[in-house]
């Protein structure tokens, strides 16, 4: 068969998916709100451009290489073919239309029952976020250049492979897709793996290569503007909606349902991360509240195809208590994980990779039952092999790109930068105009 299939896409289904993609792009600017109340306010630009540039930098290469790495002919088990689609090529047509039947001019390249253009397009801000995820591990002390130039090489180096691997599935955009996707047949509807544990294990490597911010742990660095954060946390949810039912990749009954378990894990998790706030430190808080709600969001990702409602609950439940936990490990190992990428996103990552093979049944989507309903642990395995084989990978090659950084143009800013802030001495510019307010309210004085 020749790939792409040439054809006529579903109107519904190709409205849905250009909804969902947008939702996912709306992800990242949630981010950047979200990681940019966390920091102080002398670094919350800074925080913010890590995200932003993400949006640009891995737009440009999964357009010229990326997609054809992570979509393209499987090759040894590694990546996809990297000419395939090389500048997308054929992806809007163009010679494969050649071959259509001339009174059929809506015929297309397409990806399942959607345009490929569409596909590419929705896949793209999966690259977008799971790179811009990584920098809330490094905040405060990180070069913007050298973060780019990391960006764009592990983008490169590990995500496009690792997409392959996970989301490539036989027939869809090629004839043989990725390992996990087809042979291993690991489930992970939405990329818990090739996104969370994956961008998870690149945060803590980096992190540790990077070194602690100065005065870490003994000095407080609290969230300078919480409002922020809790919109961050509300444009994620939203966004998430495009994330896990647009991976249903129609307007479905598979889109309802994953819609449904995204949101009854992510109540939960907020709960139960409030539940032991108020357990261990006395107060339930707004900063737990929203890293509960991201906590859930995440470890519903990978299993929201394969559960019901209890299973959905089992997941919120225990991500938002187990990630509530490890956000502390940092202090307890020493390793200056700034914004709790590793605490949620790793940890929460494998939960619900994990737990898959716990809690899935055969009454959902998926159509498989884990240990808890009578399957045995042979999902379960599934599941650890998946799961570990991208942390391994991860850990690996992101620990060669950033010493092969550090040792060229560096990856720390300097001591005196990091005091000033990283607006200031990275972009030049800073968040809030404290000069011009004391004017102003100066002015009304007088006036009164």
């Amino acid at each position: 068969m020749a790939f792409p299939v040439i054809g006529d896409p579903s109107a519904g289904d190709t409205a849905w998916m250009l909804a969902a993609a947008a939702l996912v792009l709306l992800m990242t600017p949630g981010l950047a709100f979200f990681y940019g109340g966390m920091v102080r306010g002398k670094n919350v630009l800074n925080m913010i451009m890590m995200s932003v540039s993400a949006m640009g930098l891995i737009t440009i290469l999964w357009c010229l290489y990326g997609f054809s790495v992570a979509f393209g002919e499987d090759k040894g088990n590694l990546l996809g073919d990297p000419t395939q689609y090389f500048g997308l090529k054929g992806v809007f047509g163009g010679d494969y239309l050649a071959t259509t039947d001339p009174a059929a001019p809506a015929a297309v390249p397409l990806a399942g029952t959607i345009p490929l253009s569409v596909f590419v397009a929705f896949q793209l801000m999966f690259a977008i976020i799971t790179v811009a995820l990584i920098s809330g591990a490094v905040a405060d002390r990180l070069k913007f250049g050298s973060w780019l130039v990391f960006a764009g090489i592990w983008a490169t180096v590990v995500y496009f492979p690792v997409a392959h691997w996970v989301f490539a599935f036989d027939g869809i955009t090629a004839e043989n897709g990725g390992w996990i996707a087809t042979n291993l047949k690991a489930i992970d509807f939405a990329g818990g793996t090739a996104v969370h544990i994956n961008a998870g294990a690149a945060g803590l490597v980096l992190c540790l290569i990077l070194g602690k911010r100065k005065g870490w742990p003994k000095t407080p660095f609290r969230p300078h503007n919480l409002p922020f954060v809790m919109l961050g946390a509300g444009l994620l949810w939203f966004g998430w909606y495009g994330f896990n039912a647009g991976s249903a990749l129609g307007a479905n009954g598979i889109a309802g349902a994953t819609f449904l378990t995204t949101t009854l894990a992510t109540a939960a998790a907020m709960m139960a991360w409030l539940l032991v706030e108020k357990i261990r430190d006395g107060h339930p808080t707004s900063l737990g509240a929203a890293s509960g709600i991201v906590a859930g969001l995440v470890a519903i990702t990978p299993a929201c195809s394969s559960v019901n409602v209890i299973g959905a609950l089992a997941i919120g439940v225990v991500s938002g208590a187990l990630c509530a936990l490890a956000v502390g490990l940092k202090f307890r190992f020493g390793f200056d994980d700034s914004l709790d990428v590793v605490g949620v996103h790793l940890v929460g990552g494998l939960v619900g990779t994990l737990m898959v093979g716990l809690v899935a049944t055969a009454e959902a989507p998926a159509a498989v039952d884990g240990l808890f309903y009578g399957g045995g642990v042979e999902q379960l395995k599934l599941q650890a092999v998946g799961a570990f084989a991208v942390l391994a990978y991860s850990l690996v090659a992101t620990a060669i790109i950033a010493y092969a950084i550090k040792f060229t143009i560096g990856l720390r800013a300097s001591e005196e930068s990091e005091a000033a802030g990283l607006d200031e001495s990275e972009h030049a510019e800073t968040a809030y105009d404290f000069a011009a307010v004391g004017n102003t309210a100066r002015s009304l004085v007088k006036e009164a």
